[in-house]
């Protein structure tokens, strides 16, 4: 079954390959990649800046009208108060880019008074295309995309992101590790939340859950996901996520179990759930005679 690309689906798609072929070719030579950090464990390179420049100039020629959010330039390029903006993050995965670890993507979507619409996330080392349009479905180059039919926590296997600066809370993250890790086939950690979503997609994971994220993560691959037949929201469940830092994505049975797994790990949880979850990693500390993380949001 061959997609039926809308045109602006088509424009993304070759701004996508566009960067895919900047990324490849910097990849054959990583070590004269020149690379810069923002934050304590957050790099960007050359190579985020020229993808990103590719896509924004392919996007603005086309569409000379629509706003553009970018992970490296932010707002500053496209029409401002537009009700169409191109979220792009150009290499998700830069670390893993860095090492030459194969695990990384680029990611175009296009919101409409805030709402997804289109999603193109496309995987250079493997020319894997993946694109949504709402209403029309999820597809993997020509193959249609549906989620995984498993329905048993205990066969999932769940990917997930580490936390990795300074001021991540990560106790808390080793306990909802462990809740996961307990009940599930799994637990993958590949280092590009974009691929993640277009995995669960695909049905090649069941389930994916991760904090920290920014828009540009997760626009694109949150449209595969349900556009495949699953949901994406944030941990206590409710679907308006894409900038509240925390995203959980699964098929539909899966997405249920986790929530009700990792809700209470929500910054949106009720007051009680959090108090409890508090008095848990005090307890667990006194256990361990480790003091729990100073920076627990609860």
């Amino acid at each position: 079954m061959t997609p039926n690309l809308h045109p602006m689906i088509n424009v993304a798609v070759k701004a996508a390959r566009a960067a895919g072929s900047l990324i490849n070719r910097a990849a054959l030579d990583i070590e004269s990649v020149r690379i810069s950090q923002k934050k304590a464990n957050d790099f960007v390179t050359e190579v985020d800046h020229a993808a990103e420049q590719a896509i924004i100039e392919i996007l603005t020629t086309a569409y000379p009208g629509h706003g553009i959010w970018a992970e490296e330039s932010g707002r500053e390029h496209g029409a401002k108060d537009s009700e169409f903006v191109w979220i792009i993050d150009p290499l998700d995965g830069t670390t893993n880019f860095i090492h030459g670890l194969p695990v990384y993507c680029v990611s175009i979507a296009l919101a409409v008074k805030g709402k997804v619409e289109q999603a193109v996330v496309y995987d250079p080392t493997r020319n894997d295309l993946f694109t949504a349009t709402k209403g029309r479905g999820a597809f993997l180059n020509d193959r249609r995309l549906r989620v995984s039919k498993r329905i048993d926590l205990k066969s999932a296997l769940v990917s997930t992101g580490f936390p990795f600066r300074p001021g991540d809370n990560f106790n808390q993250y080793l306990q909802m590790m462990g809740d996961v890790m307990q009940r599930t086939a799994g637990l993958r950690r590949p280092g590009s939340a974009a691929l993640d979503l277009a995995y669960v997609a695909a049905g090649y994971t069941e389930g994916f859950f991760e904090k920290g994220l920014q828009p540009w993560d997760v626009a694109a691959g949150s449209l595969l996901v349900t556009e495949a037949g699953g949901l994406v929201g944030n941990f206590t469940g409710e679907a308006d996520y894409l900038e509240q830092e925390e995203c959980l994505a699964g098929n539909p049975k899966v997405y249920g179990q986790l929530v009700s797994i990792l809700g209470k790990y929500s910054k949106f949880a009720p007051a009680g759930e959090k108090a409890a979850l508090r008095q848990a990693a005090i307890a667990d500390a006194a256990v361990t005679d480790a003091p729990p993380a100073a920076n627990a949001p609860f």
